[in-house]
């Protein structure tokens, strides 16, 4: 009698217990806070396009000295990965000249900021970059 007890009593202690953790799982979801990621992507292609790259080509001429650099370029690396995140997967985008010009741009600029955070963009790196961010720009204007 006895053993039937307590078999019984640790299956109702591990029910109850799968049951509190179940309900801690599903909860857990609603009780945290909500952190969508917030994009400053439009949604227009040419308009994100155009948008994203006079900031970029703002953000690459600004001296090292300059105090706001730090947080322009952790912005330009916020900017980055938002374009591409949000047109990467776009068919009627992805395969159109704007954005393969954009694209090896941005992966020359996060490419540098990863891999080189503490020092300046190069003066080359620099000029090819401007170059690549002015011909998207002009074919975002063209294609719009």
């Amino acid at each position: 009698m006895i053993s039937a007890f307590h078999h019984l009593s640790t299956r109702m202690v591990r029910a109850a217990l799968a049951i509190c953790l179940g309900l801690c799982l599903i909860l857990f979801q609603f009780a945290s806070e909500v952190n969508a990621a917030k994009t400053l992507m439009t949604g227009d292609f040419a308009k994100d396009t155009i948008s994203v790259s006079s900031v970029l080509k703002e953000t690459i001429t600004l001296p090292k000295e300059d105090k706001g650099l730090s947080e322009a370029e952790k912005e330009a690396v916020f900017l980055i990965s938002d374009y591409i995140s949000r047109y990467r997967n776009r068919s009627q985008v992805n395969t159109s000249d704007t954005f393969t010009t954009m694209q090896t741009a941005l992966n020359a600029l996060s490419g540098h900021y990863k891999t080189f955070a503490n020092r300046p963009v190069p003066e080359n790196l620099k000029d090819r970059l401007n170059k690549e961010l002015s011909k998207a720009e002009k074919l975002a204007l063209r294609n719009n």
